[in-house]
């Protein structure tokens, strides 16, 4: 089957995808590899260590994706609200019971300067390929000691850009820059953004930063 890029974009391939259907993405060098929408369904043990324990105020998951982590710490007696921008993944974090909006979090996001604590999981530092940005809005979404837990890639990754596009049913879509930030590159990638890497923690080869906020963001 010959590939055409249509009208399908990013976060129509998303939805499909966690409809059941088989979505690849494909790196700019034409490799490609199954979107792992399992590891986004079912909640582990490390998910809980990692992201969920740590949180024990009012928290936002920032691409909150099918809900598990949303729906772990309503379970722990956490105010809890996913966020994302495909109405599949509101959907179904909304089916597990608890709360979740369609938004894109560079728009308007409720109680902004609120929240105690904001999840970037499952790489979700890389939304809009540009971590430092991304902090900066983040950090607005919490108070002066609120937290926000960061998912990394391993130490070695350093920074990294890369342009991506999902393929669905023989058709790409439009590409789209995705970041990594590795355990060896979130420091200064923190302070870029006001932030301050408080610890580091590692489980099972996966790692999450907590960071926190300078009392005035750097220039």
């Amino acid at each position: 089957m010959t590939e055409s890029t249509m009208t399908l974009n990013p976060i129509d391939a998303m939805d499909a995808a966690l409809q059941g259907h088989r979505v690849e993405v494909v790196d700019s060098d034409g490799v490609a590899r199954p979107l792992p929408v399992e590891n986004w369904l079912a909640l582990g043990p490390v998910d809980c260590e990692l992201l969920v324990d740590p949180c024990t105020g009012t928290t936002i998951d920032v691409g909150c994706g099918p809900g598990r982590l949303t729906a772990a710490l309503a379970a722990n007696g956490v105010f809890a609200v996913g966020i994302d921008v495909s109405t599949e993944a509101v959907r179904r974090t909304r089916v597990r019971g608890v709360a979740a909006l369609r938004r894109n979090v560079f728009a308007t996001v409720p109680a902004t300067g609120l929240w105690d604590h904001a999840l970037l999981a499952d790489g979700n530092i890389g939304i809009g390929g540009d971590p430092v940005r991304l902090l900066r809005r983040v950090r607005q979404l919490i108070g002066a000691s609120g937290t926000i837990l960061v998912e990394l890639s391993p130490p070695g990754i350093g920074l990294v850009h890369e342009k991506f596009c999902f393929r669905l049913d023989g058709h790409v879509t439009l590409p789209f820059v995705w970041s990594s930030v590795g355990g060896d590159a979130i420091d200064l990638v923190a302070q870029a953004a006001g932030l301050r890497v408080e610890t580091t923690n590692c489980a099972a080869g996966r790692y999450v930063a907590i960071l926190t906020p300078f009392m005035t963001t750097p220039q």
